[in-house]
């Protein structure tokens, strides 16, 4: 039975399950977008499982499908160093990167679709601390592919559905050429991403 997922296409959440399952190559239900039946979203379905929350899934997916697709995650055998390590870029995306992100976002752009007006101080705040977070992003990126290691993880991919919201945002992180020289590997890691099948297919 094919997993079904339960979720707004456009949601950056949803965007993060799919971006797993087309790297994993695992099939779901590609009808399954509906509005999902728990009081949160995405949600996934399977052999009566329900699971919710995308991290949540993904992690499923990753531990359900280990020899489908890159593994996303330290190997077993990895040592404690690796695990510690990917935990830690784990945590840099979800409390440092989502919300500062999503903060401007909210503010550039999903407010235009509530007939909102921008608080471009709240904006310019959010930016600088962006800005410092990326500092320490290029610092990580400077001596290794990715933020992990040299192998791509989940970390790495949860930033996806931002990035790609970054033109619509004016997130000019990577089309400002001044700051392209500030953060030359921060650009070379998130175009890569972004130039994966598995990204350009959500």
């Amino acid at each position: 039975m094919p997993l079904t997922l339960h979720g707004h296409p456009q949601s950056s959440s949803t965007r993060r399950v799919l971006l797993i399952l087309h790297e994993k190559k695992i099939p779901y239900d590609q009808n399954g977008f509906s509005f999902t039946p728990s009081p949160r979203y995405p949600t996934s379905k399977t052999t009566g499982f329900i699971l919710y929350e995308c991290r949540a899934i993904a992690r499923y997916l990753v531990a359900a499908y280990p020899n489908d697709g890159p593994a996303l995650v330290p190997a077993a055998g990895a040592g404690v160093k690796a695990h510690a390590i990917f935990e830690q870029a784990m945590s840099v995306e979800a409390f440092n990167f989502e919300p500062i992100v999503g903060g401007i976002l909210w503010e550039r752009l999903y407010k235009q679709f509530a007939g909102l007006t921008p608080d471009e101080a709240q904006v310019s705040m959010l930016s600088e601390k962006l800005e410092t977070k990326l500092d320490g992003y290029e610092r990580i990126l400077a001596n290794s592919r990715y933020l992990a290691g040299d192998d791509l993880t989940l970390a790495d991919l949860f930033h996806v559905p931002y990035i790609t919201l970054f033109g619509a945002g004016n997130i000019d992180v990577l089309s400002n050429e001044e700051k392209a020289q500030k953060w030359p590997h921060v650009v070379r890691w998130a175009n890569e991403l972004l130039q994966r099948d598995a990204s350009k297919s959500i």
